[in-house]
């Protein structure tokens, strides 16, 4: 795995948590466990600055990332002739 999707995955991952304390909190259910090690980093630190980056910027950030996104649909092939 290549460093841009390993810190595409790690990003998603840690803001998926982040929303699921949130969610948690709201709710009144049990949270996730408290990070450790290089999480806290990222629940600390990449969490708050990515809620507070404007969105054209967390887009164009988005868009220069490698990942699915960037993948285009080609139209289907044309059969020539009866499916039987």
């Amino acid at each position: 795995m290549g460093l841009a999707r390993r810190v595409r995955a790690v990003s998603e991952r840690q803001l998926m948590t982040a929303a699921q304390r949130d969610v948690a909190a709201r709710l009144g259910t049990l949270p996730p466990l408290p990070p450790r090690g290089v999480d806290r980093f990222w629940q600390q630190v990449y969490v708050p600055v990515y809620h507070r980056l404007p969105w054209k910027l967390r887009a164009a950030v988005m868009q220069a990332m490698p990942g699915s996104h960037r993948r285009t649909w080609h139209p289907p092939e044309q059969g020539s002739g009866p499916a039987v």
